[in-house]
């Protein structure tokens, strides 16, 4: 087998899906990992409102405003089944706001290697302790905490980078996200198991091997 595979997700880190799909690939690329394969990540932003002013709004509230009444008790029913995985869903405390500037710090993160853990702690902070990830002063914490010196990536960058993600989704067929996009195989999209994700990284460190 071969010691490498590439992949890229397109992800929102205000997106449910996204976060539960993100948690089961980094389970599945972690078990990979200890097998000794390089699992090599590359975030391609994607924003689920774009353009969404980064003025935080109670997510709830937004939901069923824009999905109707029945979006509130869907999100919860949802929270629940995640539960299962370790997944804590705050619902009642996660605030609606755009994610620009959250990508932005993704990319900076991306450029110290440390795209993967500063992607989890905005999802953490986004869905399970009710931070403000539009707000420039949470967003500094958040990067502190994980690591990352900020000032390295320009705004238009992340902006011409978002316009070419959404692009290449959309040539493909798809019209929402997470998408895992890794390499030899077909995209997945949604939130594929942690078996199916583990035998997908599998199957092309595999095919890799057979071409190196």
């Amino acid at each position: 087998m071969s010691h490498s595979v590439k992949v890229q997700l397109v992800m929102d880190v205000i997106c449910v899906h996204s976060y539960l799909g993100y948690t089961r690939f980094t389970r599945a690329a972690d078990r990979l990992r200890a097998e000794g394969v390089q699992v090599t990540v590359e975030f391609l932003p994607f924003e689920l409102a774009p353009g969404a002013p980064a003025g935080g709004r109670p997510l709830l509230a937004v939901l069923e405003q824009t999905f109707g009444p029945q979006a509130a008790a869907g999100a919860l029913a949802f929270a629940e089944r995640a539960a299962r995985e370790g997944l804590r869903l705050e619902y009642g405390k996660a605030i609606a706001t755009g994610t620009f500037d959250a990508h932005r710090l993704i990319a900076e993160a991306a450029r110290q290697d440390k795209a993967e853990p500063m992607a989890e702690r905005l999802f953490r902070a986004h869905f399970t302790d009710g931070l403000h990830i539009g707000d420039p002063a949470t967003l500094a914490r958040l990067a502190a905490e994980v690591g990352v010196t900020t000032g390295h990536v320009p705004a238009t960058d992340v902006r011409s980078r978002l316009d070419r993600v959404r692009r290449l989704v959309l040539s493909r067929g798809i019209t929402g996200v997470p998408v895992f996009l890794i390499e030899n195989l077909l995209p997945l999209t949604g939130s594929p198991t942690e078996t199916t994700l583990l035998a997908a990284l599998r199957q092309a460190a595999t095919t890799n091997g057979e071409t190196s």
